[in-house]
This record gives structure tokens, C-alpha cells and sequence, in this order.
């Protein structure tokens, strides 16, 4: 016969009162009934009846006033669509440039309060708003290239090249049409 929690807890509260007065031999008697009667593993019922007081309630968590409301979300969302949905580290410095402007050219209509919200706003804070919009933009990758293709395929990043002489260039070159071909093989 399975307890319900209520009743498990109800249980648990009259037993401990029981176990914390009782001398060593009682304790183990009172340990054997508790077990029969609740379930719990012997260890588990013991931890539970020496512990039950010293638990404490759930830290309550505490509620700040919000300071970026539903209109400094839309207005955010907007500009960082209009940025190309770059990430937040460098959407946070660049909106003192891009809200000004984007309110010239009547893209953006805010307040001003909602203004010198965004232009205040943290990169973290921009990180947490707009997290469930860039999930929603998330592409993932269908197929990828094999490991055996990506080793063979040199790769050099910036502090690898030499930047020390002078004199070398790298040039693309790309045929666009016919009559360009010809001057390419003269």
C-alpha cells in the first residue's frame, strides 16, 4: 500500500518526533517500522528522520520590477532584424549608432523613455530577450562535409599569415564572359 506524499510527510513528522527522543535500540525498531510503512529504502529513512527540521524552505525568489517591457522587446527585435540578427556582444555597443538613425529614417518609431532603454541595455539582457526569437531562426545544417575532405582543405587564420614582407598579393580571378576569356590567354 502506497502512501500519498500528504500522508507521507504526515507520517514522517510524528515518526521524527518519536526518533529524536528515543535511546538506540528504540531507534532501530522505529526505523524498521518507518521503512514498512513509507517505502523508502533504510538508508534514504534514516537520512529523512535525522534531517527533517534541520530542511529549509524553498528560497522564494524575488521579484525585481521589470524595467524592459513588451515595447523595448519589439523595438530591439526590430533593430536587430535590421542588423542582420548579429549576436548581442555586438549589438549592445552598436545601438548608440543605429537607434538614432533608424528613428531619423522613420524605421524605428519609439518614446523617448524606450529609447534610452535600448541605449542603456547589456549585452546579457539582449542575450536573454532575444533568445527565444533566435531560436526561431536557427538553421541547422542538413548535411556536412566529411572529416577527410575538411583535413585536406588548408585553412590558415590570421596570426598565421606572414604580414612581414612586403609585395604579396592575392588576386581572384573570375571569367565573366566570352570576349574576356580571349585577352586571358593572350
Amino acid at each position: 500500500m502506497a502512501l500519498t506524499l500528504q500522508a507521507r510527510k504526515a507520517v514522517t513528522k510524528e515518526t521524527f518526533k518519536r526518533y529524536q527522543k528515543a535511546p538506540k535500540k528504540e531507534k532501530t525498531r522505529i526505523l524498521d517500522e518507518f521503512v514498512a510503512l513509507t517505502g523508502y529504502t533504510r538508508h534514504h529513512a534514516s537520512w529523512v528522520l535525522r534531517t527533517w527540521e534541520k530542511r529549509r524552505p524553498p528560497k522564494r525568489t524575488r521579484s525585481r520590477p521589470l524595467i524592459y517591457d513588451r515595447k523595448v522587446f519589439k523595438a530591439l527585435r526590430k533593430v536587430w532584424i535590421v542588423c542582420d540578427c548579429i549576436c548581442d556582444k555586438r549589438l549592445a555597443p552598436y545601438l548608440k549608432e543605429i537607434v538614432p538613425v533608424l528613428i531619423a529614417h522613420n524605421e524605428l518609431e519609439v518614446d523617448t523613455e524606450t529609447r534610452q532603454k535600448l541605449i542603456r541595455i547589456s549585452a546579457a539582457t539582449i542575450d536573454r530577450l532575444l533568445a527565444p526569437e533566435r531560436a526561431k531562426y536557427l538553421l541547422k545544417p542538413r548535411s556536412r562535409a566529411g572529416p577527410a575532405l575538411m583535413n585536406r582543405i588548408p585553412v590558415k587564420t590570421f596570426s598565421q599569415w606572414d604580414r612581414t614582407r612586403p609585395g604579396d598579393v592575392q588576386v581572384d580571378l573570375v571569367e565573366q564572359s566570352l570576349p574576356l576569356e580571349r585577352y586571358m590567354r593572350s
